[in-house]
């Protein structure tokens, strides 16, 4: 369905990880051995997208390239670059190097555990629809609240979903947006959906993740993922 068309991944690995409480980036901190952005390139190596472009901080590049990439043998990482000050930026630059793929699958370099099926579909989808994400339905009740934090709202449960990532689009939908919002100067973005539905008013399609495709935030969450990897056929 996809094998005339190029698929790049843009593997987001810039962040500095504040809440981890540690002086080494959480994407370069070790979990079962190897680093974390480790799973998420392998993934993608071992996938059926094209290209990888890896954004990562400037001090960090030649690491990326010497200790990461050439020492697992990522072969499709044909861009190591550096990102920008928000997540956004890094998106654009990474943008910026993959001109020329028809799709582009954004990936937060903090969820290592991505699998082949999630990425087959993330392809297969965006192809039928020009934008979609990952995500799983939401399980707890989620409330709306004021500055006070007093609760205002319940939103329907049914209608929630917590979003996750790759983040598929037509790259050139995807490039035509974030060129919009520079124009804007907007700085309330979150997320990659976000811009299309603002610039380019565009839906984006939700499609079944995992609830294991957590991003790495505090330090807990390595200690989940250490269970996840412990109990999983998955590790090399």
């Amino acid at each position: 369905m996809y094998q005339d068309k190029v698929f790049t991944a843009i593997v987001l690995a810039a962040g500095k990880g504040s809440r981890m409480h540690s002086d080494i980036p959480k994407q370069y901190m070790k979990l079962h051995g190897k680093e974390v952005i480790y799973y998420s390139l392998r993934a993608f190596q071992e996938s059926n997208v094209d290209n990888v472009i890896l954004v990562t901080r400037q001090e960090d590049i030649s690491f990326c390239k010497n200790d990461i990439v050439d020492k697992y043998g990522f072969t499709k990482v044909r861009n190591v670059i550096a990102g920008g000050d928000e997540r956004y930026w890094s998106v654009m630059k990474g943008l910026e190097s993959a001109a020329g793929t028809d799709y582009v699958l954004i990936h937060d370099g903090a969820r290592p555990f991505i699998s082949q099926e999630m990425i087959r579909n993330s392809m297969e989808e965006v192809v039928k629809c020009g934008a979609c994400t990952l995500g799983v339905p939401a399980k707890d009740t989620i409330k709306v609240v004021d500055k006070d934090n007093y609760g205002i709202d319940t939103p329907d449960r049914r209608t929630l979903w917590q979003v996750q990532t790759p983040q598929s689009f037509s790259y050139n939908e995807l490039l035509k947006a974030y060129e919009k919002m520079k124009l804007d100067n907007s700085s309330a973005i979150t997320d990659d959906t976000m811009i299309m539905e603002i610039y380019m008013n565009k839906k984006s399609k939700l499609i079944m993740g995992d609830y294991r495709n957590i991003k790495i935030t505090t330090p807990e969450d390595i200690f989940i993922l250490e269970i996840f990897l412990k109990n999983e056929n998955y590790l090399k």
